[in-house]
């Protein structure tokens, strides 16, 4: 365990990271875990099936409906959602508290939803996670990036923009934004939230 600003031995810090699909958080969080020391990255189960270029455990755990659903009524995540309609996600809740309570940090890429269950948890709320939220420099820009990934047909496009609109809503219930106008800026910015989080006085795991 390393030592946290009030000199006690610390806890890591859970950060949870949302943004509408297209901002690019992907990109960003892998540069982020691959730069900074003690942080490591929750990887979600989904009952989807992989796309080109996906790997299991890494990409996500790629779980069948029946295994996601006894975890489940297990008690086994932290949180979980069913995404338009059919396909189920959720966070394992004993990886994070194993390496929390090494003292190494974590991140998880997650949706606005499940900030709000994880912080339902007394001991997931503020200070012991941080939520930041990844902004697009503009609509339109969020609109131009998802057409660039071309992997979205005009009703697919529609719903992630009505969704994105709905996120943007809600970005007041988060700690900190942080606009990706450039993925070396937006890093910075991220890296600087994360020094700031472990100088804070007094932090009690």
């Amino acid at each position: 365990m390393r030592w946290g600003a009030g000199l006690g031995m610390s806890r890591g810090i859970f950060f949870l990271v949302a943004g509408p699909a297209g901002v690019g958080k992907t990109t960003l969080l892998s540069r982020f875990v691959a730069e900074e020391r003690g942080l490591v990255r929750a990887v979600s189960v989904t009952t989807r099936e992989p796309r080109v270029g996906e790997i299991d455990g890494h990409s996500y755990h790629f779980w069948d409906q029946r295994r996601f659903e006894d975890a489940m009524h297990r008690g086994e995540f932290l949180e979980h959602a069913t995404v338009h309609g059919t396909k189920c996600y959720g966070t394992l809740a004993r990886f994070v508290e194993e390496q929390l309570d090494a003292g190494l940090d974590v991140i998880k890429d997650i949706d606005v939803q499940g900030v709000e269950q994880v912080r339902r948890l007394e001991r997931y709320r503020y200070p012991h996670s941080v939520a930041i939220f990844i902004m697009p420099p503009s609509e339109e820009e969020l609109l131009q990036r998802l057409k660039g990934r071309a992997s979205e047909d005009e009703e697919s496009l529609a719903r992630r923009l009505k969704t994105a609109q709905e996120e943007l809503r809600r970005t007041h219930e988060f700690d900190y934004l942080v606009v990706n106008d450039s993925v070396e800026r937006a890093l910075q910015r991220l890296k600087a939230i994360r020094m700031a989080e472990h100088c804070r006085q007094p932090r009690r795991g």
